[in-house]
């Protein structure tokens, strides 16, 4: 699981003297843990992977904030930061295998664009935690149009 291994990555980083790094996983670790004690059980691989995707989120969102205000310096950390976290993620799949399933559903399903949630549903169930379902969304739509 990957509050383990974020609890190993701590030490390495306080020995290291990274400061960013350790507060980075310290936050992280923190979101687990209140996750967890919101769930009253121990957190799914893919719950913690959704906790890690929003805490990329957050950062994303600031990094737009502060490219509007001019903070070129605040873009930096946050970048620094969205790479320490996605250490903690599952490959993604590609652009390209992402179609190939969407395309399969699609002709199992034999769907038209009408059919849009029930494919997208179908094509998350297969892929998981490996992609964003914004990413499958978009790819689902595309594919729907274009058949």
């Amino acid at each position: 699981m990957i509050s383990k291994s974020i609890n190993a990555s701590i030490a390495t980083a306080m020995k290291a003297g990274d400061k960013v790094r350790v507060a980075v996983l310290r936050l992280l670790s923190s979101e687990l843990h209140n996750e967890w004690i919101s769930k009253q059980r121990d957190l799914s691989y893919e719950e913690e992977i959704l906790i890690v995707r929003k805490e990329i989120k957050k950062r994303q969102d600031a990094i737009l904030i502060y490219e509007k205000a001019g903070k070129s310096d605040r873009v930096d950390i946050e970048k620094r930061e969205i790479q320490i976290l996605q250490e903690f993620l599952p490959a993604e799949l590609s652009y390209e295998e992402i179609g190939k399933l969407a395309e399969e559903s699609i002709s199992r399903l034999n769907a038209s664009y009408s059919d849009l949630g029930k494919v997208i549903g179908d094509v998350k169930s297969k892929v998981g935690v490996r992609a964003e379902g914004a990413k499958i969304a978009e790819i689902v739509k595309q594919k729907l149009l274009n058949s």
